[in-house]
């Protein structure tokens, strides 16, 4: 099944114009998640929406957005009044300018999204843009509406179609002024720094990231399989921190550690599945647990439900 689109709209370079939709290009539902229940039943706990005085539930249609002014105190706006915001940017992501990419700080980077043509209409002038990005080598910059809100995004090509991330405005960004302001300005003495940058040589390799292996998660699913198997789960005892007397013996003695192993780290085999399927955990005989509710601690058994 294809993708659901996030955003649909246009992109536009001067009177240049094409029918767009974007992708989220991240997703974190391959990670295992967990619901809340109840220790006594093994009950789901479900959260409701009630009025904060009166405790009375409320329906969805009646609950509005409401920006507080003073204590109690609210501006009610409606849904259709958001729409009286006249934005081209709801509809429509015109490029304003182009800048290197070395230009942008880290810190302004966001979420990415894949960006594609939406249908064959577009196509001519989807590759034309991306074209003239790729050959200026720059990043394009415009704006974009989704989530009630007005982001700025960097457009560059990648393969056929486009990434576009969508980028913080200052007053997201934290100063970094007032974490580092006490820091010592230290001086590095040259027999550690050669120490140091020797160890950072050993280690150097490319950047990879299929070696990347979430070890936590991996963890995680063998702690859900004991459970499942009725093992007895042992807690696993910390490692006491290494008293570090002397920088200098430290730095010679991860320097030892370090020489002769190789440079890049060859991957950890994991288990063999299909991109984009969690793996499977054992699976759970017996009835349902909603037909014959026990205590937590006698119900060895997991859900794979996303969390709600």
């Amino acid at each position: 099944m294809a993708p659901r689109a996030y955003w649909k709209g246009y992109l536009k370079l001067s009177l240049v114009s094409c029918p767009i939709s974007l992708f989220p290009a991240t997703s974190g539902r391959e990670k295992i998640s967990f619901h809340q229940l109840n220790r006594n039943t093994g009950n789901r706990i479900r959260y409701r929406k009630v009025d904060a005085e009166t405790g009375d539930d409320v329906e969805a249609a009646d609950i509005v957005k409401g920006y507080e002014v003073s204590k109690g105190d609210y501006i009610v706006l409606e849904p259709d009044e958001f729409e009286a915001i006249a934005l081209d940017s709801k509809r429509t992501i015109e490029i304003d300018e182009f800048v290197p990419k070395n230009e942008i700080d880290d810190l302004y980077l966001a979420d990415p999204y894949y960006v594609v043509p939406d249908g064959e209409v577009g196509q001519q002038a989807f590759a034309v843009i991306r074209e003239a990005i790729r050959k200026e080598g720059m990043v394009a910059v415009g704006k974009v509406v989704f989530t009630s809100r007005e982001h700025i995004i960097a457009l560059e090509p990648r393969g056929k179609g486009m990434m576009g991330v969508t980028l913080r405005y200052p007053y997201e960004v934290r100063q970094q002024d007032e974490y580092f302001a006490d820091i010592e300005d230290e001086k590095v003495p040259k027999d550690m720094l050669d120490l140091a940058t020797h160890i950072v040589d050993t280690k150097r390799g490319k950047f990879e990231p299929e070696k990347f292996q979430d070890e936590y998660e991996d963890a995680l699913k063998e702690l859900l399989r004991k459970k499942q198997r009725g093992e007895k789960i042992e807690q696993r005892k910390e490692a006491a921190p290494s008293n570090v007397i002397n920088l200098m013996d430290a730095l010679r003695n991860s320097l030892k550690a370090e020489d002769g192993r190789p440079s890049a780290r060859p991957a950890k085999k994991g288990r063999k599945k299909i991109d984009g399927q969690r793996e499977m955990l054992l699976p759970i005989p017996g009835k349902k647990a909603r037909e014959a509710p026990v205590k937590r601690a006698a119900r060895p058994h997991a859900r794979r439900k996303s969390a709600g």
